[in-house]
């Protein structure tokens, strides 16, 4: 744990160090995005290996489904609310009264 953390503070300091560099910038950018398609072509990997989630992906599947238009609904409700409360009173009291 201990190297991650130090790691995760070597980047930052490199980063802060190199913020002004525009060129570095890009460059680590598309490196980064190399690095996450790696990381996704290694996780597909590993998943197709296990014998155990591809026997119940239909379960998995269904599952994970639920979860994920539970999760859509919680927001996107979660959003109105606080759209509704914040953003609704302010426009009333900012709104010039009309006569």
């Amino acid at each position: 744990m201990i190297t991650v953390l130090l790691l995760m503070l070597a980047g930052i300091i490199v980063g802060y160090l190199l913020s002004n560099r525009r060129k570095l910038l890009k460059i680590n950018d598309k490196l980064l995005t190399l690095a996450i398609y790696g990381l996704l072509l290694l996780l597909g990997i590993s998943v197709g290996l296990n014998k155990s989630i591809i026997h119940n992906l239909d379960k998995i599947g269904i599952q994970s489904a639920i979860i994920t238009a539970g999760a859509i609904t919680g927001s996107v409700l979660v959003l109105c609310a606080l759209y509704h409360f914040s953003f609704k009173t302010e426009q009333t009291k900012e709104a010039p009264d009309e006569e």
